[in-house]
């Protein structure tokens, strides 16, 4: 798999996670939307990652 493709899935799944903590509301929901995103900015953080080529 592509290290850009990984990136994109992570920053997917932290969408994901993120709004499902939006939904669900309170300190539990505010837990878990923090979760999400912040694989969303380790996503796009990693995107921008110089790769190593052997």
């Amino acid at each position: 798999m592509n290290g850009k493709t990984t990136s994109w899935i992570v920053t997917g799944v932290g969408v994901v996670v993120a709004g499902v903590g939006y939904m669900t509301g309170g300190m539990i929901g505010a837990g878990i939307t923090g979760f999400g995103l912040a694989h969303v900015v380790l996503g796009i953080l990693d995107m921008f990652r110089p790769s190593v080529r052997n």
